[in-house]
């Protein structure tokens, strides 16, 4: 199977959709119980945690934590937006810096101007896309990001989404009520692969359609700790209480530069990994042994292969016993909880 495949479907009772690359899942969501990144709430104030510079609020959902809360006194009513999944047990993560984010344009209350993805490098395109988004925020003091997917979009679905999402800013910036609320629920697994998944692709929206085409042995995969490497190498990927911990082991490859090999392998392989497993959090890697001379190699794949994904990811770093360590959003549903 060539080129791109979006199928949406259900998997175990919850909606899902998954993204097929030539063949091989690429990336897969799916719906939880738990509100999605992007749900807005209307929140009380509790009480401040001074020791973490931050305060719980009180949502419809829960307890959330919000930091950055210079001159916020409990009690008071506020906007916070879900910014990831919680770890278990704790509060879910809000801010109070919102966004309006949809498949064209992303619209920003806390930063005025317009501005195009530099992605977006036609210089034609960028001026007919500027043209586009001040025509449609004439009259509005909101900033706009205009994403990636509109190159090569239709110029009208352009401006209606910019207006809808400028309509949906104002609408709940001018909200007053008094009591904890709900105002913008979350995107769904079938909306978000709508609004992330914007490359050309062939979209099968039929019932059974992961079962037809072997999704559901694929995701049985992703299930497991164990993630095969090109070269004959290998990952375990397991998530702890703490940390998420990647074990990088050669395989049966006894040559001098296998575990370099293993390691420039797992630098390519382990976004998708991730991405799959839903898994965030402080992520530390147990490489295979190679040369301190080849980190810098490993490094370099290692950023060129987080630079396209989608969730933001921070590389930390090494560490005195040799481990590499990131920090990656909390921005999905972890595999684990729902297979």
């Amino acid at each position: 199977m060539k080129g791109r495949t979006i199928i949406l479907d259900e998997w175990k009772g919850r909606d899902a959709a998954a993204l097929i690359v030539d063949g091989k899942l690429e990336d897969f969501l799916i719906d939880s119980d738990q509100p999605a990144p992007g749900t807005i709430y209307r929140a009380r104030a509790d009480r401040p945690v001074k020791g973490q510079g931050g305060m719980f609020v009180t949502t419809p959902d829960g307890p959330a934590f919000l930091r950055q809360i210079k001159g916020l006194s409990p009690g008071s009513m506020l906007l916070v937006q879900v910014t990831g999944y919680p770890e278990p047990g704790k509060a879910i993560p809000v801010t109070s810096k919102l966004l309006f984010k949809s498949r064209y344009a992303i619209v920003t209350p806390d930063a005025p101007g317009i501005n195009v993805s530099r992605s977006i490098r036609g210089e034609d395109t960028r001026n007919a896309l500027l043209e586009i988004a001040h025509d449609v925020m004439a009259h509005s003091n909101h900033g706009l990001i205009l994403r990636s997917a509109c190159d090569g979009g239709e110029p009208e679905e352009i401006a209606e989404d910019i207006a809808a999402m400028s309509a949906l800013a104002t609408q709940v910036l001018s909200d007053d009520g008094d009591e904890v609320e709900t105002l913008v629920e979350g995107d769904g697994a079938h909306t978000l692969a709508w609004r992330e998944w914007s490359d050309p692709a062939e979209v099968l929206s039929q019932p059974g359609g992961f079962e037809e085409l072997g999704i559901e042995d694929d995701l049985e995969a992703v299930g497991q700790a164990f993630e095969p490497l090109s070269g004959g190498g290998h990952l375990y990927i397991e998530p702890t209480r703490a940390l998420v911990s990647v074990d990088v082991n050669t395989g049966a490859d006894t040559s001098l530069a296998a575990g370099l090999k293993a390691n420039m392998a797992c630098a390519r392989a382990l976004p998708r990994a991730l991405r799959l497993r839903g898994l965030g959090g402080q992520i530390t890697l147990d490489l295979a042994p190679m040369p301190k001379k080849d980190r810098r190699s490993f490094e370099t794949a290692l950023r060129a292969a987080f630079k396209t994904d989608s969730e933001d990811t921070v590389l930390a770093g090494w560490t005195p016993l040799g481990h590499y360590e990131l920090q990656r959003k909390r921005g999905r549903l972890p595999f684990h909880e729902v297979s």
